[in-house]
């Protein structure tokens, strides 16, 4: 087993609360979560209303009403602009509050902050900066598998009761699937725990890459791939600050080289968006991409279904550990082979969560 790094992670995987990478893109959604009421959530700690205005694009406003402070999110959308649910003020996307019903002059203070919002491949991002009125520095991350003809995809989200970066560690480190996922994406676990693995890291990017021969094909491969017996397996995982993109994938065992980048066989292409909540919670935006066989050319349900089990499995696991890291107040933890992807990213988060606190930055929307 050969890695590009052993060198030691960080002894207690807990965070700074209220401190995380600023100046980028974060996921906070999909484009068909926003239809025609707005969406509250919190995003590093900010509260968030996502809505359409007028020409369709998804915004972005803090979720408070300056008079009297409800949640705009508890309003509705009105021709493009969202109208607060206690007194009607109505706020346009750029947070200007432009209708005071039965008032003729609005004060010129009436208004909330804005976030940058963009939407590709399908995916939501909002530019959370670390000043106010900071704008965005080059355009939010593309998901390549979600405009190729040779996949479908589909997602959805999940709410964990756990950090971020405890998410983070679970899809850097994916020995875990022989003992977590028998049921879906498992197979046999000594194989997964001994399986080559390569480490590198460039910048804020980290990328694993672990190859399984000659190995057993777990459930969901044989529900969605006519596999003829033993498989020859990857898991290819790049990890950026605010999501992953994983790369997993068989053909049958001694058929091709898995080296190959135009290798055929079965793909599935996931993109992971981890954005925290607070401290203490996060979202999970994830989809998953497929190719599908001539034989078995409707296996898009079973991939989705089986990948949203997988995820159930891990956000279960993850709570867990959560919970009695709480217990146990924290404890240091030991670190294993295994470990080395993770510890890479949780030190390219601590190094810019430093940062943000040495800058003392406000973190501010615009």
């Amino acid at each position: 087993m050969t890695f590009a790094d052993t060198s030691p992670g960080i002894s207690t995987p807990g965070i700074s609360t209220r401190i995380f990478p600023l100046d980028r893109w974060y996921v906070a959604g999909f484009d068909w979560e926003v239809q025609d009421a707005p969406l509250g959530r919190t995003f590093l700690d900010r509260p968030v209303v996502l809505f359409r205005d007028a020409a369709g694009k998804v915004a972005a406003l803090e979720d408070r009403c300056c008079h009297r402070a409800l949640p705009l999110s508890c309003g509705r959308v009105e021709d493009g602009a969202l109208r607060c649910g206690y007194h009607g003020l109505l706020f346009a996307a750029d947070g200007q509050c432009i209708d005071v019903p039965g008032q003729g002059k609005i004060p010129a203070k009436a208004r909330v902050a804005s976030y940058p919002v963009a939407v590709v491949d399908q995916v939501i991002w909002i530019w959370m900066a670390k000043e106010r009125g900071g704008q965005p520095d080059g355009e939010p991350p593309r998901v390549p598998a979600h405009a190729d003809p040779r996949y479908r995809f589909r997602g959805g989200a999940f709410h964990y009761r756990a950090p971020y970066q405890l998410i983070h560690d679970n899809l850097l480190d994916l020995s875990h699937v022989g003992y977590v996922h028998t049921k879906t994406i498992g197979g046999n676990a000594r194989v997964h725990m001994e399986a080559p693995t390569n480490v590198g890291a460039d910048g804020e990017h980290v990328r694993v890459v672990r190859k399984m021969m000659a190995s057993q094909p777990p459930a969901t491969y044989t529900a969605a791939w006519p596999f003829k017996g033993a498989i020859d397996r990857w898991q290819e995982i790049d990890f950026h600050v605010s999501h992953l993109q994983i790369f997993t994938g068989a053909v049958d065992a001694g058929s091709e080289s898995i080296d190959n980048p135009e290798r055929g066989g079965f793909h599935m292409r996931g993109f992971h968006g981890i954005t925290p909540e607070t401290a203490t919670t996060s979202h999970y935006f994830w989809t998953m991409a497929a190719s599908s066989h001539p034989d078995q050319p409707d296996n898009l349900d079973t991939v989705h279904r089986q990948t949203a089990d997988t995820f159930e499995e891990d956000r279960v696991i993850i709570e867990a550990q959560w919970n009695n890291m709480q217990r146990f107040r924290q404890p240091p933890v030991v670190d294993i082979h295994v470990d080395v992807g993770a510890n890479r990213a949780r030190r390219i988060i601590a190094s810019l969560n430093a940062y943000t606190a040495g800058n003392n930055a406000e973190g501010a929307p615009r």
